[in-house]
């Protein structure tokens, strides 16, 4: 199950290449429901997902680099690419009455950089391990407006959007 919430961002954090970054591209065979396949650096998979926006059934399977062409060239509408940098959250806030975390809690952002002709879009992307979790998250002070449930910020829309 992935349990995300997304944002658009009101500026880049300091410092951002000094985060890890991976570089991605994306292509969908299908959107209903999602079928996807992605270059990760090196690495190949086929991702399957499930109905829902901020939950929903995710299922990875690995590739190898030829599949992942073959694939790709069957593809509805764009590829996406972009850069995904790592970057830290230590100490997520969290609405008052949800379960105050250890100390050394910490979530992880994903924040993706999309190159052409998605630029310049960026966009915030945070992984919980429960909707309960997810639900409470206060996010930092530099995101900006939550587009969670907003279908035209998801990538598999997105890809079919622009020609």
């Amino acid at each position: 199950m992935e349990i995300e919430r997304k944002y658009t961002i009101k500026k880049l954090p300091e410092n951002l290449e000094s985060y890890p970054c991976h570089h991605i591209e994306q292509a969908y065979l299908n959107v209903n429901p999602v079928v996807r396949v992605r270059k990760q650096d090196d690495e190949y998979y086929m991702t399957y997902k499930g109905n829902g926006m901020m939950a929903r059934e995710e299922s990875n399977l690995p590739l190898n680099k030829e599949a992942y062409y073959h694939l790709r060239a069957k593809a509805d509408g764009n590829i996406i690419s972009k850069k995904r940098y790592l970057i830290p959250l230590n100490h997520p806030g969290f609405k008052p009455g949800f379960p105050v975390p250890p100390a050394d809690y910490s979530l992880t952002i994903e924040l993706d950089v999309f190159d052409p002709p998605f630029a310049p879009l960026i966009m915030a992307e945070v992984e919980f391990g429960s909707r309960e979790a997810a639900e409470s998250f206060v996010p930092p002070d530099w995101f900006d407006r939550e587009v969670t449930y907003d279908k035209e910020y998801h990538n598999s829309y997105m890809a079919l959007q622009i020609s």
